[in-house]
């Protein structure tokens, strides 16, 4: 009785357009009072523990480095310097937002400081050389969803810490199948830059490559910091985001100078806001997760799909699909800390590797937040350029196919996600 009220009650609420933080923690108040032996403290008492990982501790770190390299205007850099390599090929513009979102994915590990911070600077200046807006903002918001794929990444660090997974071995695991989403979102654009009409740059002289490069090079440098910090030990993911907000704070700072004293504040307490808003998510579902493994729901939807394929590659292929599908409907880190506790048990049990799972969950539910009719990312930047969201919802959905199959390929070629790994985080 308890996990139908459970579900139901969240449900009821989420329909009435409670807050989804408030929703959980409601139904999970619901559940206990009437109907566990436990006591509510007991629910405060897992709401704290839920969000005492040191691993966390990463995730207002990197949202604070994405901000100032926002607020740095960074981001300016990065584009500019894409443009210089891609500019010139058909639909130059829009691949250079591809490109630069792969380079930004280095830095922030969060899909919406990409789309709201690059994002703006990549739509005007395509739209300025006559792209369409519409379409614009919709490369834009399928872009974003490279940033936390490749390293670093806010959601591998919560997938991380909820799996006991390596976070490490994720984000190394991230490099391929963000490099491929990238690949595949710059093939579509060339193929449909004949039939839009695309326009491209001139060739740029070595001289403009290498201003470009040369303005660009120390934020190029973060994630060779990180990983590289990382890798060779010096520091943890966890500790390597604090050291990737000492080197933002840094460039923008102190080496550009395009943040002032004045605008700290206001940078850290927005980050403080969101950060509170993560958290307390992180803190309810956590309650939401505790009584699902003392219903024993995971075991039992083990049991129910094993009853009916013991096959890895269609569970996979199932779970693929549900995610997709709740991705449209709910907020990406809700469903992943709500769906994590109940799917890595199962993925034990018929031996899928975490590390190789945890970037399929996350692959998902990125593609989450490009589609609609929930997509914060296209709310985000419909919000920031103006642009309405019922045009922008019909744009994105060609721009989502080359996505989904690379989601296909990374399920069904695990080596591909694997392989960087374990060459370089194998015991020596």
């Amino acid at each position: 009785m308890m996990i139908p009220v459970l579900i139901i009650s969240f449900v009821v609420l989420a329909v009435f357009s409670v807050p989804v933080a408030l929703a959980v923690g409601i139904s999970v108040l619901i559940a206990v009072a009437f109907f566990t032996p436990f006591p509510t403290l007991g629910l405060v008492q897992r709401m704290v523990t839920g969000i005492d990982s040191f691993v966390l501790m990463a995730i207002p770190f990197f949202m604070l480095t994405g901000r100032l390299m926002n607020e740095g205007g960074i981001t300016d850099r990065i584009f500019e310097f894409a443009r210089c390599l891609v500019g010139p090929i058909r639909g130059g513009l829009a691949h250079a937002n591809v490109l630069a979102s792969m380079i930004f994915a280095g830095m922030s590990g969060s899909a919406v400081a990409d789309a709201g911070g690059l994002g703006m600077v990549e739509i005007k200046a395509m739209t300025d050389q006559g792209y369409r807006k519409e379409f614009a903002a919709a490369i834009t918001v399928a872009s974003s969803t490279i940033g936390p794929i490749i390293p670093p990444s806010i959601p591998m660090v919560i997938y991380g810490a909820m799996a006991e997974v390596s976070v490490g071995q994720l984000f190394l695991a991230g490099f391929v199948p963000g490099i491929l989403m990238g690949l595949s979102l710059m093939g579509m654009v060339y193929f449909l830059s004949f039939r839009e009409h695309m326009p491209k740059d001139k060739r740029y002289r070595f001289v403009e490559i290498w201003h470009s490069f040369r303005k660009a090079f120390f934020p190029l440098l973060t994630p060779v910091i990180l990983i590289g910090g990382i890798l060779s030990g010096i520091f943890t993911p966890t500790e390597a985001a604090a050291v990737s907000t000492i080197y933002a704070f840094a460039l923008s700072f102190v080496v550009y100078k395009t943040v002032r004293i004045k605008d700290i504040p206001s940078i850290l307490i927005d980050t403080f806001v969101t950060t509170a808003v993560v958290m307390f998510i992180i803190s309810t579902t956590a309650g939401f997760s505790w009584l699902l493994i003392i219903g024993k729901i995971g075991k039992v939807l083990q049991e129910l799909v094993f009853s009916l394929t013991r096959s890895p590659w269609l569970v996979l292929l199932c779970i693929n699909v549900v995610l997709l599908f709740l991705g449209c409907l709910m907020e990406a880190g809700v469903l992943l800390i709500l769906l994590t506790p109940i799917f890595v048990p199962m993925m034990t049990a018929m031996g899928v590797d975490l590390v190789h799972f945890g970037v399929i969950i996350v692959l998902n539910l990125m593609i989450g937040v490009a589609t609609p009719p929930v997509g914060m990312c296209l709310f985000v930047v419909s919000e920031a350029n103006n642009i309405k969201l019922e045009r922008l919802m019909r744009e994105i959905i060609p721009q989502v196919i080359p996505l989904i199959l690379v989601l296909f390929v990374v399920t069904y070629f695990p080596d591909l996600v694997l392989w960087l790994p374990r060459w370089l985080m194998a015991p020596r």
